[in-house]
């Protein structure tokens, strides 16, 4: 704890001893028996179980419920140049994996191209996380669409466990999106393969005065479609403010209890408010390490897993933080993450 404390600063005793205001009995928490004691009784066949199980029991983080994934989708979703020029040994698919083995990760999540290169070598030494659709950025004028790269079935044939999609909930183009990920993880959970969709907002009219991508309501909206269309697991932006729904005239519904009574403006409060729209935790979130920082990227991941599982979360998917530096200190950093669910004195808020 002592390491923890450091590292969050000023913030500690905000961050470790705030209660929520959604009270932490109305959660479904994540624990070695989450499987049993929440996906036993749902529609999820035997292989989803059994899949879904087998990333819970990998890495530094096994059996405790909480997972560390590494994800890199970047080389698309950024451009390879921008993710890899600060450190080139990740233009080869195989350190992508080896730094999630290293780093103690439940699984390592990537595109179609760089697990099927190292599959036959490294399929059955940790758990692949196939991301089926991505948003590239070699169309000119750059656009804000996910397309379809992978099949379900290439998912199965490489041995992924799971697969991942993201959804631009808000964007024009997110009706199309729902259906396409919707009727693919609908096949996913026959195969018997784990879902875990990026449920990210996307519109410019979402940044005014402040930037409500991030804001707790919309974000929170976007877990629930998430879960409704069968995600397993909810990758999120960590939220940062409130209101986005509040913030244009005439757009959507929420309620006045949203704000009163159910968040505030603690971050772990506004975190709580996207748990509880992943069916009060059925569905585990998971949230985003974001973007590197240089010296800051232990700080702020460390404060991101401690608001995650404070929250109610199950996890951090981290990427930049760990790949955009030497090996060795990207294992530090996600080993930092992982310590903080190991430790019991960070408790639920």
């Amino acid at each position: 704890m002592s390491k923890t404390v450091e590292l969050l600063g000023k913030e500690a005793d905000s961050l470790l001893q705030h209660q929520c205001k959604i009270d932490k009995s109305h959660l479904h928490l994540p624990g070695p028996d989450f499987v049993d004691r929440i996906f036993a009784d749902s529609d999820r066949s035997i292989n989803v179980l059994r899949n879904m199980q087998t990333i819970y029991n990998h890495g530094r983080l096994a059996d405790t419920g909480y997972i560390s994934i590494l994800p890199v989708d970047q080389g698309i979703e950024h451009s390879a140049g921008a993710s890899f020029a600060p450190n080139p040994i990740y233009f080869d698919p195989e350190n992508i994996v080896k730094l999630a083995i290293e780093g103690g990760c439940n699984a390592v999540a990537s595109t179609l191209g760089v697990l099927g290169m190292v599959a036959r070598k490294y399929a059955h030494k940790i758990p692949f996380i196939l991301k089926i659709n991505h948003n590239e950025l070699l169309s000119y004028p750059n656009t804000h669409d996910q397309i379809m790269f992978a099949s379900i079935d290439q998912a199965f044939e490489m041995g992924a466990l799971a697969v991942g999609a993201t959804i631009y909930f808000g964007s024009p183009d997110s009706d199309r999106q729902i259906q396409e990920v919707s009727e693919a993880f609908e096949y996913a959970h026959s195969l018997g393969l784990v879902t875990i969709l990026w449920a990210y907002t996307r519109n410019s009219a979402f940044k005014s005065d402040k930037d409500y991508h991030v804001s707790a309501d919309l974000t929170g909206q976007a877990n629930h479609l998430a879960s409704t269309i069968g995600a397993d697991i909810v990758k999120q932006k960590q939220p940062e403010n409130n209101g986005g729904y509040n913030s244009l005239e005439g757009f959507g519904k929420t309620h006045p209890k949203v704000y009163s009574e159910l968040s505030s403006d603690h971050p772990i409060d506004l975190t709580r408010y996207q748990v509880a729209n992943c069916y009060m935790g059925r569905a585990g979130l998971i949230n985003s390490g974001g973007a590197s920082g240089g010296e800051s990227d232990m700080a702020q991941a460390v404060r991101t897993a401690v608001i995650n599982k404070r929250a109610g979360g199950m996890g951090l998917i981290s990427g930049r933080k760990a790949f955009q530096r030497p090996m060795k200190e990207g294992v530090e950093i996600l080993n930092a993450i992982q310590d903080v669910y190991t430790d019991d004195s960070i408790t639920i808020a």
